[in-house]
């Protein structure tokens, strides 16, 4: 098969496979352009049966990606689990390089690195899917002048991602997938230019050269924005709050990256995690001062009950601070 004229690159996660299903049945084999897919998948699982699964109801070449194969047109190639797909000179690149918006693949990688390599001939899609992945990566695309797709969020089983991408204002067509495939095989047929000199803005270029590198250096890193009062929830590095572009994004120099909505996420995360060992500390505390109340006497005792006591009013505090947003109900007494 000859070299695609188009890229589609599509991020999907909760809810995907049969939205991508509905989608690749529409497109046919002789699609100028090729599909290259980023589907959220566990770290300890095999894309083999999806590929198979795809291939059951589209005339496309379904394939895993492997690392250096020449991409051609009327094929789809899916990210492997626990791998980011990129694109280089025409070829694929499988590395296990950072996290994005805590993924890997993350569609934000595969979107920059095709809208660096392929500029205009770029069309991005975002379909159903959990929290944010995807947005910057639309915006990448729009910055190198290719064009942006979202599945209608009125029809996504999971409609987070798309409408993250809308909120961010990087879209150029919203539409129901049985739309969006005429649409897509419309836009790979027609003439589209080649990116001219400069096109490619250069801190796209910078970021893809990193992911490309799987790792960079803080002198990179500060070309492309400034240190933030933050760490890398990941790595607990240094964070840089990037400079470009109108979706607020930060990167550590190892190459972890997110969008201020993923980095929000992440820092909940941790947080909560660290207030349930608190509240495990507590009650740990809680039983002995009761052990020690019980078996002394005197003044000595008292005290202890009143240690008990209060120490009883902050794990209910921090009880109905960690439940209230669960069942928005108080907590039950200790």
């Amino acid at each position: 098969m000859p070299a695609p004229s188009v890229l589609i690159v599509i991020g999907t996660s909760a809810g995907g496979m049969p939205a991508l299903i509905r989608l690749v049945a529409q497109l046919p084999p002789t699609l100028p352009a090729a599909v290259l897919v980023v589907q959220h998948l566990a770290p300890d699982s095999t894309g083999a049966p999806l590929v198979k699964r795809l291939s059951q109801h589209t005339g496309l070449h379904c394939q895993l990606a492997v690392n250096q194969t020449h991409i051609e047109a009327g094929a789809l190639y899916l990210a492997p689990p626990d791998r980011h797909l990129l694109v280089k000179d025409g070829h694929l690149l499988v590395t296990k390089g950072p996290r994005e918006n805590n993924y890997r693949p993350a569609a934000d990688a595969l979107f920059r690195s095709a809208a660096v390599a392929y500029g205009p001939n770029v069309l991005g899609v975002v379909l159903t899917g959990m929290l944010h992945d995807g947005t910057a990566g639309l915006e990448f695309i729009k910055r190198c002048g290719g064009t942006t797709l979202v599945q209608d969020p009125a029809e996504a089983e999971f409609p987070s991602m798309p409408e993250s991408a809308l909120r961010a204002g990087v879209v150029d067509y919203v539409l129901p997938l049985t739309e969006l495939s005429a649409v897509l095989q419309d836009l790979a047929g027609k003439p589209r230019p080649a990116a001219g000199p400069g096109a490619i803005p250069p801190d796209l270029l910078l970021e893809a050269s990193i992911a490309e590198r799987v790792v960079g250096t803080t002198e990179e890193v500060n070309q492309l924005g400034h240190l933030a009062p933050l760490t890398c929830p990941d790595c607990g590095g240094n964070l840089w709050e990037l400079n470009e572009g109108s979706v607020l994004r930060y990167r550590c120099h190892t190459g972890h990256a997110f969008t201020a909505e993923s980095l929000m996420e992440s820092s909940r995360h941790s947080l909560e995690e660290t207030l349930w060992v608190a509240l495990r500390m507590m009650e740990e505390r809680k039983n002995l001062l009761s052990s020690m109340a019980s078996r002394g006497e005197g003044l000595w005792s008292v005290q202890q009950e009143e240690r008990l006591e209060e120490i009883k009013v902050h794990i209910n505090r921090l009880r109905e601070f960690l439940l209230n947003g669960q069942d928005g109900g108080p907590a039950p007494a200790s």
